[in-house]
């Protein structure tokens, strides 16, 4: 399984045919480092455009994305935002270049680190606009967290989503924190501790997601669900709402996700991680 997906996640490995989805971006299209932005009949989308690197979380993509959705935010011609990719993958996790880059990181830079994803993981969560996600890919770690971040998110049946952290020495600490309040304890431990991959369909059964859809119809299928939202509901009902449904939890959960990025910038100094790491970036398999 880990030579899987030390595979999968090479950067080496981009021969491979993709799947590639049927966004076109129109003149309204702006580019915003590895992320696009787009407004069509009020609704914002902002697509993940690292094909290559099969979308995976660097630390521009990371700040690009928090712009982003600040900055749909506070557009009023934006009622609901849809989450999308380009490629293969919807995102892959974290970054291969910036993998090595953590092996020098002090604890201090580790936190900050952390603090970034942590932020945008909880600005999506919170932000008082609908979110929906357009899964047309795997979506493994950093990239399940954005889809479980999302108020809703739809996949294609050959998706897969996990987080395999534990098999190579990380620590899903983050996403811990919003998982459990979207899935519950009971299946976020089946999934955390055991690092196996879960199909579309799968991941719909244990409410990590809200729904499977052909690859053909995905980009319709969510583009008229956002319009029903659009359309039938209150934009300011569903924001009210939405804050709400963050506030009823928001003091436990801003601990809890500080603690969360503090085990993780300390777990990232320990000999298991610093050899998984080194396992993952060889192509090898880590002894465990």
């Amino acid at each position: 399984m880990i030579l899987w997906l030390i595979e999968y996640f090479s950067e080496f490995d981009f021969a491979n045919p993709a799947i590639e989805t049927n966004l076109i971006p129109n003149p309204n299209c702006k580019q915003m480092s590895a992320v696009l932005t787009e407004i069509t009949d009020r609704i914002g989308y902002i697509t993940l455009n690292r094909p290559e690197k099969r979308n995976a979380l660097s630390p521009e993509l990371i700040a690009g994305l928090y712009a982003a959705f600040e900055a749909m935010n506070s557009n009023d011609d934006v009622k609901v935002i849809v989450l999308r990719s380009t490629g293969k993958a919807f995102c892959a996790g974290a970054d291969l270049a910036y993998l090595q880059q953590l092996q020098g990181f002090t604890y201090e830079e580790n936190l900050e680190d952390s603090r970034h994803l942590m932020d945008l993981f909880n600005l999506i969560y919170c932000l008082p606009k609908v979110v929906i996600a357009a899964v047309q890919g795997h979506a493994l770690a950093g990239g399940c967290g954005l889809a479980t971040v999302c108020d809703f998110a739809f996949a294609v049946p050959d998706a897969l989503f996990g987080y395999p952290e534990v098999r190579i020495g990380f620590v899903p600490a983050l996403v811990s924190v919003f998982l459990q309040e979207q899935i519950g304890a009971a299946k976020t431990q089946e999934l955390l501790l055991s690092g196996e991959f879960v199909s579309a369909t799968k991941a719909a059964e244990l409410g990590l997601i809200t729904g499977v859809e052909p690859m053909e119809f995905l980009e319709k299928y969510v583009r008229e669900f956002a319009a029903k939202l659009i359309t039938q509901n209150s934009g300011f009902s569903m924001g009210k709402t939405k804050t709400l449904l963050r506030e009823l939890n928001q003091a436990t959960r801003n601990k809890s996700l500080e603690l969360a990025a503090e085990m993780n910038a300390t777990a990232r100094a320990h000999a298991d991680c610093k050899k998984g790491i080194a396992a993952f970036l060889n192509k090898t398999t880590p002894d465990w």
